[in-house]
């Protein structure tokens, strides 16, 4: 790719990494995996940049793909293993507690399955309809609508009310 179409290509990054980076994490969970994610999504447009320049879909298309990156991610974690060491690296304290409704609830999602938590957060985070989550995640809308009411009813279950009202007034 030259001229035009490499300059179109940054303009995209440029202007959507930020977003793109931001829905990785809530889909994973950590600000490092997260710009990998994004990193590879990039790559992958990049690679087909011809093909989907023509349809326009960018932010479909870079959704879709963030998200079957991530599911990758996280089947192949299953298969790495640890390297057995005599001496045990030295522990890191844990960080303070939550300071906002936004970090217990980003927890609370951490510990959704998946797929339950991708409906979260392409549902009201991302803001989209129910008809173009099922399409993202190739399910139906069906199965969209009960993914998304297990997950909630999970996440409130996860996320202690009297924490969230704690939180919301030191915010």
């Amino acid at each position: 790719m030259r001229g035009p179409d490499e300059a179109e290509f940054d303009e995209l990054v440029a202007g959507r990494a930020h977003a793109l980076r931001r829905t990785a994490y809530l889909l994973c969970g950590d600000w490092h995996q997260a710009e990998d994610l994004v990193q590879v999504t990039f790559m992958k447009l990049h690679a087909s940049w011809q093909r989907v320049r023509r349809q326009e879909a960018f932010d479909a298309y870079l959704r879709k793909t963030l998200l079957r990156a991530c599911i990758d991610e996280k089947r192949r974690a299953r298969w790495r293993r640890e390297a057995p060491t005599a001496v045990l690296p030295e522990v890191v304290a844990s960080g303070p507690e939550p300071d906002g409704v936004r970090d217990v609830l980003v927890g609370g999602l951490r510990q959704l399955p998946p797929r339950q938590r991708a409906t979260l957060v392409l549902r009201y985070f991302e803001d989209l309809s129910v008809e173009e989550t099922a399409r993202l995640l190739g399910c139906s809308p069906g199965t969209v609508k009960s993914q998304t009411s297990k997950g909630l009813t999970s996440l409130r279950a996860i996320v202690d009310p009297a924490l969230l009202a704690r939180t919301e007034e030191l915010a």
